[in-house]
């Protein structure tokens, strides 16, 4: 099992619960395909480098999870079409 980041960037324009539902979904996707969460950052609201979406600002969330390297590719293929996640970025951790 390798190391791996996810950061997911989140919607400012929903309520709170609704957010938190966001988060929940992609914690499920990480756990449906194999992944063993072992950290989760949450940033809260920051400024964004530049405006997507009309949006200036945005939740950020970064989570960190041991999974099969097939895990990445089909937890992105599913938060692709999530409605609320704006931007979302998998990397693998250096094992060092």
């Amino acid at each position: 099992m390798s190391k791996y980041e996810l950061a997911v960037v989140v919607s400012a324009k929903i309520e709170d619960d609704e957010r938190a539902a966001t988060v929940d979904k992609v914690k499920a996707l990480v756990e449906r395909f194999g992944g063993q969460i072992t950290n989760i950052d949450e940033w809260g609201k920051k400024r964004l480098a530049y405006e997507v979406q009309k949006m200036r600002e945005a939740y950020y969330y970064f989570i960190q999870f041991d999974a099969e390297t097939t895990a990445p590719a089909q937890i992105e293929s599913r938060i692709r079409i999530m409605d609320n996640v704006i931007r979302f970025l998998c990397v693998k951790q250096d094992e060092a």
